[in-house]
């Protein structure tokens, strides 16, 4: 009866750290535009994000008691893990100055599908009915917080070159979250974090040389500091994420997280901005929303 008892308790880890993940990654997502806006340019938001990285990587690893995994296996799957969420954000930095963004990020959202797949054909991960209504709720979900009935699919015949960089981020996404799983399995959570700060570290010359510096910069306390203080709650977020895939199925944590983040973020963005939105969008934060309650139940 004790072990009975115990199992759904460590069972429901993996939602704790995700409904952290959806929470931090939805208020991230209302006010990140803030920093551009006021004269902060994106590839240096995504600078001090990587530095945002160093504080919790360094104190969950001092928690672990400086345990650090060194052999070759685990320093390949976290510097895959950085590397790949790093280059898809560097991809995207290009990616959105040649299409439309509200065309691009549909297309990104898709990414735990490749996950999801990877995850069910390799790691032979399985759920329940509810659990599976609760994916395709979430996969019908992600598309329509940005998706545009006016445009359509227009994008296709458009001829321009977004596309398969969209195609590209979401590729990296979705087999980064499927390496964090992967890596769970042989490797600490706070390894994978640690490598993961220093795979975001390793491209910030890159997003350094991205930047126009013949435009002014604002670096006041409303430009680097107030992206520091927006771009940590990314940080920790993608801290939490990494132990939700500790815990539980990445077929679950995938989609879970990718809806309810953007519906935490429609809804504090209805409440700033006194925005009512499209149909389309109020249709996808009602899907977002059972998708998340199912994917919970079927824990």
């Amino acid at each position: 009866m004790t072990e009975v008892a115990a199992a759904p308790k460590a069972d429901k880890r993996w939602l704790l750290f995700s409904l952290g993940t959806v929470v931090l990654w939805g208020v991230w997502g209302a006010f990140t535009g803030i920093s551009a806006q006021r004269g902060f340019p994106e590839t240096l938001t995504y600078c001090v994000w990587a530095l945002t990285m160093i504080l919790p990587a360094v104190y969950v690893l001092a928690r672990a008691g400086w345990k650090l995994d060194r052999d070759a296996k685990s320093i390949f799957y976290g510097l895959a893990i950085g590397l790949l969420g790093a280059g898809g954000q560097m991809v995207l930095f290009y990616t959105v100055t040649t299409g439309p963004a509200y065309l691009i990020f549909p297309v990104i959202s898709l990414s735990p599908l490749v996950t999801i797949l990877m995850s069910f054909v390799f790691l032979r991960e399985r759920t329940t009915w509810l659990g599976v209504a609760g994916v395709a709720l979430a996969m019908i979900a992600l598309p329509m917080f940005d998706f545009s009935l006016e445009s359509g699919f227009s994008f296709l015949s458009s001829g321009g070159n977004w596309f398969p960089l969209a195609l590209i981020v979401m590729a990296c996404w979705g087999v980064q979250a499927y390496f964090m799983k992967l890596a769970n399995n042989s490797m600490s959570a706070e390894s994978i974090f640690f490598y993961m700060m220093i795979g975001g570290l390793m491209l910030v010359p890159v997003a350094w040389l991205m930047t126009d510096f013949s435009k002014p910069i604002n670096l006041g306390w409303d430009g680097p500091w107030l992206a520091a203080g927006i771009q940590i709650l990314n940080a920790v977020g993608a801290l939490s994420l990494v132990y939700a895939f500790r815990y539980g199925k990445a077929i679950v944590v995938a989609p879970l997280t990718n809806a309810g983040g953007p519906l935490v973020t429609s809804v504090i963005s209805l409440v700033v901005s006194n925005v009512v939105p499209g149909e389309l969008k109020i249709a996808g934060l009602i899907l977002a929303f059972i998708a998340s309650a199912l994917l919970a139940l079927a824990a």
